[in-house]
């Protein structure tokens, strides 16, 4: 039995467990089929062209984790972000840890997706975002969708910020051979809130795990949304990372996100500008090495006039590695006086690195501003020289220069431990040591 057909079958097992009454028994049915429908992906489909997974099928992954691995706090402190308190919604192969986490209602909901689903009280919420932006076509959406049952649940009132950011961490400890992780992230920021989320996948064994994650963000009118995925994972983990934005009237959403790790990382990232003065940013940093694969998926669609979006994405791949950059911005005809950006940087420090950009423009609009730009090449020769001829030897020489090439990503986040944490993983990611830090 193949891993659709495994999916599939497992489907109803999976509802009676959940109770085939529960009030997105419909959606989650409706999903399923879907997916039995379409499958996985393939690379006959364009936006799958340089990405396959037709190895990850042949795994004979766990689709229900068996039990709950403790863990010692001390034993995995390091991925956190310790260095500041934060709120802390932990999940060990796939189970909620009560024990790494810190959850609040204190004016706010930071609590678990199984918890909004299955009490009355988070209803109301449930019926205007569940499943309102994710796609219903996109195959692994769907399969996501058909198992949702755990994951975040971030719900920000009105006029309210939490007193601190919110870290997802996702960790998996070998328990199973192979194990599927299917979490459910829904994230509503309402009129003048304001959030800050960190996210990050982590496998603590060598064993294969592949992580098929979704997140549905709702950014109300004059809300801030701050969002990092930190992706720095062991080679033999995978992660196919679904994140759909809807923003209203004046709202600002940032994602940043830092690929540094795992074997297959695929990031679908799309932003729906649903109001008026909207402001989107996506940036991004990447750095491979051995045999790592990314693929950057990016959409940004102008619906209505006024808007602006920023893309910037910055990749460094050596040794066998895998970059893929497809970007696309679709401005309606209505959205007159869009000012989209969108920018994809690479450098090859390897002859044997590869990297596909594909920037996309489609405007039905006469009125806007809109820009699109990809280089691809090595590190400038001539001010790798200039360094060396003033003493810095060549490997910082170079390190200095990728640090430099990255940097402008790096100024836009907004939470100085995290910034220091990610200056320090590049560091580690180049093999040196900076006495420095931009």
């Amino acid at each position: 039995m193949d891993l659709k057909d495994k999916l599939v079958s497992s489907f109803l097992a999976f509802e009676n467990s959940v109770d085939v009454h529960h009030p997105v028994h419909d959606i989650r049915s409706e999903a399923i089929r879907n997916f039995e429908l379409k499958g996985f992906p393939t690379k006959k489909e364009e936006a799958w062209k340089y990405t396959s997974l037709n190895s990850l099928q042949k795994i004979d992954f766990s689709i229900f984790p068996k039990e709950e691995n403790e863990l010692e706090y001390r034993d995995v402190k390091k991925y956190f972000l310790h260095e500041i308190d934060t709120y802390k919604i932990v999940f060990i192969d796939g189970i909620y840890s009560s024990y790494l986490s810190e959850t609040t209602h204190d004016g706010v909901d930071i609590c678990l997706m199984s918890a909004a689903l299955t009490k009355p009280m988070y209803k109301p919420v449930l019926d205007v975002y569940f499943n309102k932006v994710a796609s219903r076509d996109e195959s692994l959406t769907t399969l996501n969708t058909a198992f949702s049952r755990e994951g975040a649940y971030i719900y920000i009132p009105k006029h309210k910020a939490p007193k601190k950011p919110v870290e997802i961490l996702h960790f998996s400890t070998g328990n199973e051979a192979s194990l599927l992780l299917q979490p459910r992230n829904l994230i509503v920021v309402e009129e003048n809130a304001e959030l800050q989320v960190i996210e990050r996948h982590q496998s603590l064994t060598a064993n294969e795990v592949l992580t098929n994650s979704v997140t549905e963000i709702f950014a109300a009118e004059s809300a801030i949304v701050d969002y990092y995925k930190v992706q720095n994972n062991i080679e033999s983990a995978s992660l196919i990372d679904n994140t759909y934005i809807s923003q209203k009237d004046k709202s600002v959403v940032k994602v940043h996100t830092f690929s540094f790790g795992g074997k297959l990382t695929r990031n679908n990232l799309n932003f729906y500008q649903n109001g008026e003065h909207v402001d989107s940013t996506m940036k991004g940093v990447t750095i491979l090495g051995a045999k790592q694969h990314v693929d950057h998926h990016t959409l940004v669609h102008h619906r209505q006039p006024n808007c602006e979006s920023h893309q910037d994405y910055k990749g460094i791949y050596g040794e066998n590695s895998t970059g893929v950059f497809n970007g696309k911005i679709v401005v309606d005809k209505i959205a007159q006086k869009t000012d989209a950006f969108q920018q994809n940087n690479n450098i090859l420090i390897s002859d044997k690195a590869t990297i596909n950009s594909k920037p996309q423009l489609e405007i039905f609009a006469d009125d806007v501003k809109c820009s699109h730009g990809c280089t691809i090449g090595q590190l400038d020769e001539e001010a790798l020289f200039y360094l060396q001829t003033r003493g810095i030897p060549k490997r910082e020489a170079s390190a200095l220069l990728m640090y430099a090439f990255a940097n402008n990503v790096l100024e836009s986040v907004r939470i100085p431990e995290l910034k220091k944490r990610i200056n320090k993983l590049i560091a580690n990611k180049l093999g040196v040591r900076l006495g420095f830090e931009l």
